[in-house]
């Protein structure tokens, strides 16, 4: 009774009982935050929907609408030559950043410069609708593989007046996967949680393809890829049989990351010995590290909520 009450604790990819046992909803996250940081770990979904901010593993992730004089080497440059104090120079600044993206994009011909005419547009304009035109069209006839990451996230979230369509998104985030790049890991991550979720396969999971580019993102060092991947060889799926050492093995390294449930799931699994060599030094020493962890994030939580 004791050790079926142990097993009922470790968190799987069951929905009814890792979403309920977390106290959470899976959602889609748009970060309103530029930041290098891995978006907050949850249980693997069994439903992506939209939801307000705070990123989570169970989550697409889809990006930080950061300023687009902070992604461009010649905007930082020019930076420095602004006077920051006088509101006028600072509006003569940025309408002359948006004139030299324009001229990137369109006389030039150069995918980057038209990337950064959309991040212009939606971080200074705040013209989301015209961020979108420009992402779509770099996506699709230049297949600039940040553009077509964020456009993946527009369609998510039916963001710059494109409607809501996840097998639009599934379908950019999978192009900006297999293009490589800076959200490369990031999009392949959001593919593994639409095939997992099954919504663009008329609702039929495929956990296999989740598998696999879960498993491209988590060689890329994304901590909740490599948590899903732990939590679908610690039950098992269709195609995947069940393998505690694998789920073990991406556990270890999720919360080597900084992931507090696979921490708790590492030490869970030490301390039961199923399917694995029980050591309760480690289960403990683990179970201590996701207790420290878990704390730091509170602590960031309220210092973010304070400094707003």
């Amino acid at each position: 009774m004791q050790e079926q009450l142990l097993r009922s604790q470790l968190l799987r990819s069951s929905p009814a009982r890792s979403a309920s046992a977390a106290g959470l909803t899976p959602r889609i996250v748009s970060s309103a935050l530029c930041s290098a940081r891995s978006p907050r770990a949850v249980p693997i979904p069994f439903r992506v929907r939209a939801g307000p901010a705070g990123g989570t593993g169970a989550s697409l992730v889809v990006g930080s609408p950061c300023s687009a004089a902070a992604g461009s080497s010649r905007g930082r440059a020019m930076a420095g030559l602004v006077n920051l104090e006088d509101e006028e120079e600072v509006k003569g600044y940025l309408e002359n950043l948006g004139i030299e993206y324009s001229y990137q994009c369109y006389k030039e011909g150069d995918p980057d410069g038209c990337h950064r005419l959309a991040d212009y547009l939606e971080g200074v304009k705040k013209d989301f609708e015209g961020a979108a035109k420009v992402l779509k069209e770099n996506c699709e006839k230049n297949a600039n593989s940040e553009s077509c990451y964020k456009l993946g996230a527009y369609y998510a979230t039916g963001k710059g007046r494109l409607s809501q369509d996840l097998k639009a998104a599934y379908n950019c985030f999978l192009k900006s996967c297999e293009k490589g790049g800076k959200k490369s890991i990031n999009a392949c991550h959001n593919v593994g949680l639409l095939a997992h979720d099954g919504q663009v396969n008329d609702h039929k999971p495929d956990p296999v393809l989740a598998r696999d580019y879960y498993t491209k993102a988590c060689d890329g060092s994304f901590a909740p890829s490599c948590f899903n991947l732990s939590a679908i060889y610690l039950q098992g799926a269709p195609g995947i049989p069940k393998d505690m050492n694998l789920a073990l093995k991406y556990s270890l390294k999720a919360c080597d990351m900084g992931h507090v449930w696979a921490c708790a799931n590492a030490s869970r699994m030490y301390k039961l010995g199923d399917g694995i060599d029980k050591n309760d030094a480690k289960a403990e020493a683990l179970k201590n590290r996701a207790r420290d962890l878990h704390k730091e994030q509170q602590e960031a939580s309220r210092a973010l909520t304070f400094g707003e």
